[in-house]
């Protein structure tokens, strides 16, 4: 299989895209079973989207949940996001590693 590359530009805008049409978690889910499940069955490609979405839920929830309440960002934000942008980074270089994918 070909690796093709997309340029950081359009998939930057890809995700603005799909951020504004309220569709990001779908078209994410969409591209890991598209990469990922190609072999699925219709079951597992179901129960896969209910942990993708529970994932997505809790996180988004726990980061609503972790932010120091007022409008201003805080220092303790910033350190909390960055500790969730560095665990999903050590999963993302993981899964390059097992699938072969690369940016």
């Amino acid at each position: 299989m070909t690796e093709r590359k997309m340029p950081r530009e359009i998939a930057d805008a890809l995700t603005r895209e799909c951020a504004d049409r309220g569709q990001i978690i779908e078209v994410g889910w969409k591209a890991m079973e598209l990469l990922m499940l190609k072999d699925a069955s219709d079951i597992q490609r179901s129960e896969m989207r209910k942990a993708y979405f529970f994932g997505a839920q809790h996180l988004f929830a726990s980061i609503m949940n972790i932010l120091e309440p007022g409008t201003e960002t805080t220092d303790l934000d910033v350190e909390r996001m960055t500790k969730i942008h560095e665990e999903l980074e050590k999963f993302t270089e993981e899964m390059k590693k097992e699938t072969g994918l690369h940016d």
